[in-house]
């Protein structure tokens, strides 16, 4: 954007802020009723509905239909979409089984908000494995109208066999973390978000766990602490504009944990050990561009598309002033919705809406299935009870943005169902698993149906579980390792037993599962001859018909178009190569336009070799029959996979690599 007449730039911004300012004080002193003009509404701009519409529940946590819930996931949450009433008297949130489950127990509360309420089990207390729970919210009301739910919410989750101890992390910030110093040149009326690796408890998430400080004489900021549940987000808004040319430090402490209650493994110490997540930031010396409107950039499906699958996804990619991220306690269901057709205008039920993180920009809301042949309307609500960014004040949309599209009978790729798998980030089949090196971290848990001595060079958050380290390979595993017996040392009782054996066992049938799914997809085209690099794959099942793919010579970079739900399938035969020529050439996977890590997956029939030369980032699920190796014994360049490395048959070597397991 181009910027003539600063001076007179300069003073409308100031003019425009000045009254901005004054507009939340006057709100403030109103009793929280924000002038629509400033675009900002609630106590932390998640928007309110009118008052002839009830409230809506948003997003919850575990979500609908939810697989391999950890046993100690103490915490249950449903947001919803304006502030509510205590929930007690005639309204209830209760979560329940069937005989001979007994009922859990607890207790109801609401976060600062008041948007997101949480049913936490008594203490001492823990969910049955391998049990399915009902989630119920009855008659919650609005505390703004007194209206309370249409209908209650209900939905349904599955516990796995074991519990969550793997810390929770900080994927993305905004300002962006960086590791070469503060980031430069930030908005100086902006808001501050950090997304998580994993549900995080709501009331965690607060003003003393999210902190933004500066140097004397600069005053700390003080501001509004909201958790986006859909989008495991956290979002601090300044009360203020900030300082120009002022460096912040944003804080989040390990008081914030994770639905299991793990504390947050920040950046501070080493895994396994939760540590407080720190960046830094210097705002810009000039004043920000005067705020305009969001607008809609693009929509998939596009408008009056007449072949829409019945299980697709539809997203939508947002124009955002001065670059900076919406808002995503405002992305929700009841500000992207999806309608039949008139005059009943039913609505689609979301399983989720969802903002897309790492762009700040794509919102996806995942229907429950639609139906062949009817056509529906999607909208995107504005105004100042709509979606916003995280402008100070913020930017809305002037008007609701809608699009209509037919549903037609077809099947859009799914994701392959991992079920106990998917808390993997290493399964070595049964034969075992190997670290040489001391820079190696697995974000997730690793495991073997062989025995814990086949398990070298790793240590987990047990108490004393150490598994043949030496001063020369140490890795840390940023969960738990699940064995056959014995148990790895004297210290380790709880591990290599039968009850990890049970679940290690579990976890590989459910690998195998999946990489039969994997091979029943129809064959698709091989591109690049096999050598997939520098080339942009748009989403769909990809057929070696040599046998084998490779990455060689160049990156990979697989284009979403904008749909975050957009899925890649690579089905060989026999190997899977990634980088070379050469030792010194790693190649890498780069995501766009919305392009997620849990949405990858490659089928390999024999082994796969990732980056033998050290270095790179490697992308995706990987199942294979015969074993998984990454980077090469004497290699310090960390190879990064976001994603899991699963072997059914031979072990899975690592070498100084990082794995970061995404989020389901």
């Amino acid at each position: 954007m181009k910027r003539n007449n600063k001076n007179s730039r300069a003073s409308s911004w100031l003019i425009a802020l000045t009254l901005s300012v004054l507009g939340v004080v006057i709100a403030g002193c109103s009793g929280g009723s924000q002038s629509p003009i400033l675009g900002m509404n609630g106590a932390n701009g998640a928007g309110q509905t009118s008052a002839a519409s009830p409230p809506t529940v948003t997003a919850v946590a575990p979500v609908n239909n939810a697989s391999g819930v950890p046993v100690n996931n103490t915490v249950i949450t449903s947001a919803f979409s304006e502030p509510m009433a205590p929930i007690t008297g005639a309204a209830s949130f209760v979560v329940s089984c069937t005989s001979p489950c007994v009922n859990p127990v607890g207790a109801v509360t609401l976060d600062a908000t008041n948007e997101i309420a949480s049913f936490t089990l008594a203490n001492g207390t823990a969910l049955a494995p391998g049990t399915t729970y009902t989630a119920t919210v009855t008659g919650a009301t609005s505390i703004a109208t007194g209206l309370a739910l249409a209908n209650p919410y209900i939905w349904t989750f599955t516990t796995g066999a074991a519990p969550a101890v793997t810390l929770p992390g900080v994927t993305v910030t905004f300002p962006a973390t960086s590791n070469s110093g503060p980031t430069p040149g930030v908005p100086i009326n902006t808001a501050i978000t950090a997304a998580f690796t994993e549900d995080m408890a709501p009331a965690t998430i607060n003003a003393s766990s999210f902190t933004l400080t500066c140097t004397s004489p600069c005053a700390a900021p003080t501001g509004v602490v909201s958790y986006s549940v859909g989008s495991r987000t956290a979002v601090f808004v300044p009360n203020a504009a900030l300082t120009v040319g002022t460096t912040y430090t944003a804080t989040i402490t390990t008081a914030a944990t994770d639905l299991a209650g793990n504390a947050l493994g920040g950046n501070q110490a080493p895994i396994p050990a939760s540590s407080n997540y720190v960046w830094t930031f210097t705002t810009a010396t000039t004043p920000p561009v005067p705020g305009s409107n969001v607008s809609v950039l693009s929509t998939n499906p596009a408008a009056n598309d007449t072949s829409v699958c019945t299980n697709a996804a539809i997203n939508a990619t947002f124009n955002v002033p001065a670059n900076l991220h919406m808002n995503p306690t405002t992305v929700n269901s009841a500000t992207f919705t999806v309608t039949g057709p008139a005059p009943a205008l039913a609505p689609v039920h979301a399983t989720s809406v969802v903002l897309d993180a790492a762009t700040g920009s794509i919102a996806t809301f995942t229907p429950t299935a639609l139906t062949a042949g009817v056509t529906y309307t999607a909208t995107i609500h504005g105004g100042a009870s709509g979606v916003k960014d995280l402008a100070i004040p913020a930017d809305t949309m002037a008007a609701n943005f809608t699009w209509n599209f037919t549903a037609v009978s077809c099947s859009a790729p799914a994701t392959i169902p991992l079920g106990s798998a998917s808390t993997f980030g290493n399964f070595g089949g049964s034969a075992g698993m190997t670290n040489q090196g001391i820079y190696t971290v697995v974000n997730g848990n690793i495991g073997t149906t062989a025995v814990s001595t086949s398990v070298t060079g790793f240590h987990d958050a047990g108490p004393n579980c150490i598994y043949t380290q030496t001063p020369l390979n140490v890795g840390t595993v940023n969960g738990l390792i699940y064995t056959a017996a014995p148990p790895p040392t004297v210290g380790c009782p709880s591990e290599g037993t039968a009850t990890t054996f049970a679940v290690a066992s579990a976890a590989r049938a459910d690998a195998l599962t999946a990489y039969n799914d994997l091979v029943a997809m129809p064959a698709g085209p091989n591109p690049g001859a096999g050598n997939l690099a520098n080339l942009t794959l748009a989403p769909g099942d990809y057929t070696a018909a040599s046998g084998s793919f490779m990455i060689q010579g160049g990156n990979l970079t697989l284009d979403a178009q904008g749909n975050a739900n957009a899925t890649w399938v690579f089905q060989m035969a026999t190997t899977l190569t990634v980088g070379g020529p050469g030792a010194a050439a790693p190649a890498s996977i780069i995501l766009a336009n919305g392009a997620q890590a849990k949405n990858v997956f490659w089928q390999v029939g024999s082994a796969a070799t990732i980056n033998a030369g050290g270095g790179g980032t490697m992308v995706g699920t990987i199942i294979s029959q015969d074993g998984v190796s990454i980077s090469t014994a004497g290699n310090v360049a960390i190879v990064t996979l976001n994603g899991r490395a699963l072997s059914l048959g031979a072990s899975v070597t690592l070498v100084n690599t990082v794995i970061n397991v995404p989020a389901p």
